[in-house]
Protein backbone atom coordinates (compact mmCIF):
# COMPACT_ATOMS: atom_id res chain seq x y z
CA UNK A 1 0.00 0.00 0.00
CA UNK A 2 1.49 3.49 -0.74
CA UNK A 3 2.15 6.14 1.59
CA UNK A 4 -0.74 8.08 0.50
CA UNK A 5 -3.90 5.35 1.22
CA UNK A 6 -2.07 5.49 4.56
CA UNK A 7 -4.23 6.93 7.45
CA UNK A 8 -2.01 9.57 9.13
CA UNK A 9 -2.40 12.30 11.45
CA UNK A 10 -3.48 14.87 9.55
CA UNK A 11 -6.32 12.80 8.02
CA UNK A 12 -7.39 11.92 11.52
CA UNK A 13 -10.23 13.59 13.20
CA UNK A 14 -9.56 15.75 16.31
CA UNK A 15 -11.21 13.13 18.61
CA UNK A 16 -9.01 10.81 17.64
CA UNK A 17 -5.30 12.46 18.05
CA UNK A 18 -6.20 13.50 21.21
CA UNK A 19 -5.89 10.39 23.07
CA UNK A 20 -2.30 10.91 23.22
CA UNK A 21 -2.39 7.53 26.19
CA UNK A 22 -4.11 5.27 23.75
CA UNK A 23 -2.29 2.23 22.32
CA UNK A 24 -3.61 0.64 19.36
CA UNK A 25 -3.22 -3.01 18.99
CA UNK A 26 -1.93 -4.49 16.40
CA UNK A 27 -4.93 -5.47 14.91
CA UNK A 28 -6.15 -2.45 15.08
CA UNK A 29 -3.32 -0.99 12.79
CA UNK A 30 -3.95 -3.58 10.30
CA UNK A 31 -7.51 -2.46 10.15
CA UNK A 32 -6.41 0.94 9.65
CA UNK A 33 -4.21 -0.05 6.79
CA UNK A 34 -5.75 -2.13 4.98
CA UNK A 35 -9.46 -1.74 5.35
CA UNK A 36 -10.21 1.74 6.24
CA UNK A 37 -7.66 3.47 4.27
CA UNK A 38 -8.55 2.27 0.81
CA UNK A 39 -12.36 3.08 1.90
CA UNK A 40 -11.46 6.80 2.88
CA UNK A 41 -9.52 6.84 -0.45
CA UNK A 42 -12.17 5.97 -2.40
CA UNK A 43 -15.49 7.80 0.21
CA UNK A 44 -14.41 10.21 2.33
CA UNK A 45 -16.25 10.80 5.79
CA UNK A 46 -19.35 13.30 5.90
CA UNK A 47 -17.83 15.71 7.96
CA UNK A 48 -14.23 15.95 9.80
CA UNK A 49 -15.57 15.18 12.97
CA UNK A 50 -18.90 13.57 14.86
CA UNK A 51 -19.75 14.12 18.08
CA UNK A 52 -22.57 13.51 20.61
CA UNK A 53 -25.76 15.85 20.85
CA UNK A 54 -23.88 17.23 24.34
CA UNK A 55 -20.65 18.49 21.51
CA UNK A 56 -18.63 14.96 23.18
CA UNK A 57 -16.36 13.77 20.51
CA UNK A 58 -16.88 10.16 18.91
CA UNK A 59 -13.99 8.46 17.54
CA UNK A 60 -14.35 6.39 14.34
CA UNK A 61 -13.47 2.40 16.25
CA UNK A 62 -13.39 1.51 19.67
CA UNK A 63 -11.50 -1.43 21.05
CA UNK A 64 -9.35 -2.69 23.87
CA UNK A 65 -7.21 0.57 23.66
CA UNK A 66 -10.63 2.13 25.12
CA UNK A 67 -11.57 -0.35 27.17
CA UNK A 68 -9.75 -2.74 29.56
CA UNK A 69 -10.03 -6.44 29.43
CA UNK A 70 -11.93 -6.35 26.36
CA UNK A 71 -10.27 -8.03 23.08
CA UNK A 72 -12.21 -6.26 20.15
CA UNK A 73 -10.44 -8.42 17.33
CA UNK A 74 -11.95 -11.76 19.23
CA UNK A 75 -15.21 -11.27 20.62
CA UNK A 76 -16.69 -8.02 18.09
CA UNK A 77 -14.44 -8.15 15.09
CA UNK A 78 -14.12 -4.87 13.11
CA UNK A 79 -16.08 -2.78 11.16
CA UNK A 80 -16.41 -3.84 6.99
CA UNK A 81 -14.46 -7.06 7.83
CA UNK A 82 -15.52 -10.74 9.05
CA UNK A 83 -17.91 -11.46 10.56
CA UNK A 84 -19.04 -8.22 10.02
CA UNK A 85 -20.61 -7.85 13.20
CA UNK A 86 -19.97 -4.19 13.37
CA UNK A 87 -21.69 -3.47 9.67
CA UNK A 88 -20.25 -4.33 6.44
CA UNK A 89 -18.73 -0.72 5.51
CA UNK A 90 -15.77 0.34 7.51
CA UNK A 91 -17.24 3.91 8.14
CA UNK A 92 -20.29 2.66 7.95
CA UNK A 93 -23.16 5.82 8.29
CA UNK A 94 -19.84 8.23 8.71
CA UNK A 95 -19.01 7.59 5.49
CA UNK A 96 -22.94 7.75 3.95
CA UNK A 97 -26.24 7.85 5.33
CA UNK A 98 -28.64 4.88 4.37
CA UNK A 99 -31.01 4.76 2.22
CA UNK A 100 -34.09 7.07 2.54
CA UNK A 101 -37.17 5.88 2.00
CA UNK A 102 -40.97 6.09 2.64
CA UNK A 103 -43.39 3.38 2.13
CA UNK A 104 -45.79 4.30 -0.47
CA UNK A 105 -48.80 2.97 -2.94
CA UNK A 106 -52.51 3.75 -3.69
CA UNK A 107 -54.78 4.39 -6.35
CA UNK A 108 -53.76 3.46 -10.24
CA UNK A 109 -50.07 3.72 -11.29
CA UNK A 110 -50.43 7.67 -12.43
CA UNK A 111 -51.53 8.50 -8.65
CA UNK A 112 -47.95 6.29 -6.98
CA UNK A 113 -46.08 7.76 -9.64
CA UNK A 114 -47.20 11.36 -8.84
CA UNK A 115 -46.48 10.75 -5.37
CA UNK A 116 -43.21 8.50 -6.07
CA UNK A 117 -41.97 11.44 -7.95
CA UNK A 118 -42.44 14.36 -5.28
CA UNK A 119 -40.93 12.03 -2.56
CA UNK A 120 -37.74 11.98 -4.83
CA UNK A 121 -37.81 16.18 -5.34
CA UNK A 122 -37.95 16.13 -1.33
CA UNK A 123 -34.71 14.84 -1.22
CA UNK A 124 -35.69 10.66 -0.70
CA UNK A 125 -32.62 8.23 -2.01
CA UNK A 126 -34.80 5.21 -2.55
CA UNK A 127 -38.37 3.98 -3.53
CA UNK A 128 -40.51 1.38 -1.48
CA UNK A 129 -43.37 0.04 -2.88
CA UNK A 130 -47.08 -0.87 -0.96
CA UNK A 131 -49.64 -2.83 -3.51
CA UNK A 132 -53.23 -3.02 -3.42
CA UNK A 133 -54.26 -6.46 -2.03
CA UNK A 134 -55.69 -7.90 -5.41
CA UNK A 135 -51.65 -7.54 -6.42
CA UNK A 136 -50.69 -9.10 -3.38
CA UNK A 137 -53.27 -11.96 -4.23
CA UNK A 138 -52.28 -12.21 -7.80
CA UNK A 139 -55.72 -11.27 -9.27
CA UNK A 140 -56.40 -8.27 -11.88
CA UNK A 141 -58.13 -5.02 -10.93
CA UNK A 142 -60.92 -6.28 -12.61
CA UNK A 143 -61.36 -9.42 -11.58
CA UNK A 144 -64.69 -10.25 -9.47
CA UNK A 145 -62.23 -10.88 -6.23
CA UNK A 146 -60.59 -7.55 -6.30
CA UNK A 147 -64.04 -5.34 -6.18
CA UNK A 148 -63.22 -2.95 -3.18
CA UNK A 149 -60.11 -3.35 -2.86
CA UNK A 150 -58.53 -1.96 -5.81
CA UNK A 151 -56.15 0.73 -5.02
CA UNK A 152 -56.81 0.48 -1.24
CA UNK A 153 -54.06 -0.44 0.54
CA UNK A 154 -50.91 0.29 -2.01
CA UNK A 155 -50.97 1.14 -5.83
CA UNK A 156 -52.81 -1.44 -8.45
CA UNK A 157 -50.59 -3.41 -11.08
CA UNK A 158 -52.47 -5.74 -13.47
CA UNK A 159 -50.00 -5.34 -16.19
CA UNK A 160 -46.43 -4.31 -17.35
CA UNK A 161 -48.27 -1.57 -18.86
CA UNK A 162 -49.05 -0.71 -15.27
CA UNK A 163 -45.57 -1.01 -14.07
CA UNK A 164 -44.45 0.84 -17.29
CA UNK A 165 -46.22 4.15 -15.75
CA UNK A 166 -45.18 3.15 -12.19
CA UNK A 167 -41.95 4.34 -13.04
CA UNK A 168 -43.08 6.72 -15.55
CA UNK A 169 -39.67 9.41 -16.03
CA UNK A 170 -37.86 7.71 -12.75
CA UNK A 171 -34.69 6.37 -14.32
CA UNK A 172 -34.58 3.22 -12.29
CA UNK A 173 -30.51 2.90 -13.46
CA UNK A 174 -29.94 5.37 -10.47
CA UNK A 175 -32.93 4.91 -7.66
CA UNK A 176 -32.88 2.04 -5.52
CA UNK A 177 -36.46 0.35 -5.46
CA UNK A 178 -37.67 -2.15 -2.47
CA UNK A 179 -41.06 -4.10 -3.39
CA UNK A 180 -43.36 -5.49 -0.72
CA UNK A 181 -44.72 -8.58 -2.13
CA UNK A 182 -44.42 -12.18 -2.01
CA UNK A 183 -46.67 -14.82 -3.67
CA UNK A 184 -46.32 -12.86 -7.09
CA UNK A 185 -43.37 -11.72 -6.33
CA UNK A 186 -41.48 -13.18 -9.56
CA UNK A 187 -44.35 -12.08 -11.63
CA UNK A 188 -43.86 -8.41 -10.15
CA UNK A 189 -40.02 -8.45 -10.29
CA UNK A 190 -40.05 -9.74 -13.73
CA UNK A 191 -42.21 -6.81 -14.73
CA UNK A 192 -39.82 -4.43 -13.13
CA UNK A 193 -36.74 -5.99 -14.97
CA UNK A 194 -38.78 -5.18 -18.10
CA UNK A 195 -39.36 -1.99 -17.54
CA UNK A 196 -35.64 -0.93 -16.13
CA UNK A 197 -34.28 -2.99 -19.44
CA UNK A 198 -36.79 -0.56 -21.49
CA UNK A 199 -35.47 2.44 -19.95
CA UNK A 200 -32.06 1.39 -20.93
CA UNK A 201 -30.79 -0.02 -17.21
CA UNK A 202 -28.17 -2.60 -17.14
CA UNK A 203 -29.15 -5.32 -14.80
CA UNK A 204 -25.86 -5.73 -13.52
CA UNK A 205 -25.81 -2.26 -11.97
CA UNK A 206 -29.59 -1.85 -10.81
CA UNK A 207 -30.43 -2.24 -7.59
CA UNK A 208 -33.26 -2.57 -4.89
CA UNK A 209 -34.46 -5.66 -2.63
CA UNK A 210 -37.27 -7.78 -3.16
CA UNK A 211 -39.06 -8.87 -0.14
CA UNK A 212 -40.29 -12.62 -1.79
CA UNK A 213 -40.98 -13.75 1.51
CA UNK A 214 -43.11 -16.60 1.41
CA UNK A 215 -42.44 -18.81 4.48
CA UNK A 216 -44.39 -16.20 6.57
CA UNK A 217 -47.04 -15.60 5.04
CA UNK A 218 -48.83 -19.23 6.42
CA UNK A 219 -47.68 -18.75 9.77
CA UNK A 220 -48.34 -14.50 9.37
CA UNK A 221 -49.83 -12.58 7.11
CA UNK A 222 -52.00 -14.90 4.63
CA UNK A 223 -51.39 -13.63 1.78
CA UNK A 224 -50.33 -16.98 -0.10
CA UNK A 225 -51.53 -18.29 -3.33
CA UNK A 226 -49.81 -21.96 -3.56
CA UNK A 227 -48.83 -24.30 -1.80
CA UNK A 228 -45.56 -24.61 0.52
CA UNK A 229 -43.25 -26.75 -2.39
CA UNK A 230 -44.30 -25.07 -5.78
CA UNK A 231 -44.34 -21.47 -3.83
CA UNK A 232 -40.73 -22.23 -2.55
CA UNK A 233 -39.41 -23.19 -5.80
CA UNK A 234 -40.61 -19.59 -7.04
CA UNK A 235 -38.57 -18.30 -4.15
CA UNK A 236 -35.43 -20.14 -5.04
CA UNK A 237 -35.73 -19.50 -8.99
CA UNK A 238 -35.75 -15.79 -7.89
CA UNK A 239 -32.72 -16.43 -6.10
CA UNK A 240 -31.01 -18.20 -8.73
CA UNK A 241 -31.71 -15.54 -11.07
CA UNK A 242 -30.78 -12.63 -9.38
CA UNK A 243 -26.93 -14.30 -8.62
CA UNK A 244 -26.38 -14.64 -12.34
CA UNK A 245 -28.14 -11.79 -13.60
CA UNK A 246 -28.70 -9.40 -11.24
CA UNK A 247 -26.08 -8.95 -8.62
CA UNK A 248 -26.85 -6.15 -6.97
CA UNK A 249 -30.25 -6.96 -6.36
CA UNK A 250 -31.69 -8.23 -2.85
CA UNK A 251 -34.30 -11.11 -4.14
CA UNK A 252 -35.34 -11.60 -0.84
CA UNK A 253 -35.87 -10.14 2.42
CA UNK A 254 -36.47 -12.14 5.40
CA UNK A 255 -39.55 -10.57 7.83
CA UNK A 256 -39.00 -11.86 10.87
CA UNK A 257 -41.23 -9.39 12.65
CA UNK A 258 -44.63 -10.77 10.78
CA UNK A 259 -44.19 -13.83 12.95
CA UNK A 260 -43.17 -12.35 15.84
CA UNK A 261 -46.26 -10.87 15.88
CA UNK A 262 -48.35 -13.74 15.14
CA UNK A 263 -47.00 -15.11 18.22
CA UNK A 264 -43.76 -16.81 18.27
CA UNK A 265 -40.84 -15.84 20.58
CA UNK A 266 -37.63 -14.59 20.32
CA UNK A 267 -34.64 -17.59 20.18
CA UNK A 268 -32.19 -17.08 17.48
CA UNK A 269 -31.80 -20.55 17.14
CA UNK A 270 -34.25 -23.75 16.67
CA UNK A 271 -32.83 -27.20 18.43
CA UNK A 272 -30.55 -29.15 16.46
CA UNK A 273 -32.89 -32.00 16.14
CA UNK A 274 -36.09 -29.45 14.86
CA UNK A 275 -35.03 -28.76 10.65
CA UNK A 276 -37.69 -26.01 9.53
CA UNK A 277 -39.99 -26.45 6.51
CA UNK A 278 -37.37 -23.80 4.38
CA UNK A 279 -34.45 -26.44 5.50
CA UNK A 280 -36.56 -29.47 3.82
CA UNK A 281 -37.75 -27.52 0.76
CA UNK A 282 -34.26 -26.49 -0.12
CA UNK A 283 -33.03 -29.93 0.18
CA UNK A 284 -35.43 -31.01 -2.64
CA UNK A 285 -33.70 -30.92 -6.37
Amino acid sequence: MSDSTKPTTATLPDSEKAASSRTPAAEEKSWQENTLAPTLAKNPERQTEFTTISAHPIRRLYTGADLPDWDAAKELGFPGERPYTRGIHSTMHRGRLWTMRQFAGFGAAEDTNQRFRYLLSQGQTGLSTAFDLPTLMGYDSDHTLSEGEVGKCGVAISSLADMEVLFDQIPLANVTTSMTINSPAAVIWAMYLAVAEKQGADWKKISGTLQNDILKEYIAQKEYIYPPEPSMRLVIDTLEFAAQQTPKFNPVSISGYHIREAGSTAPRHAPRRVRSPAFLLLQRP
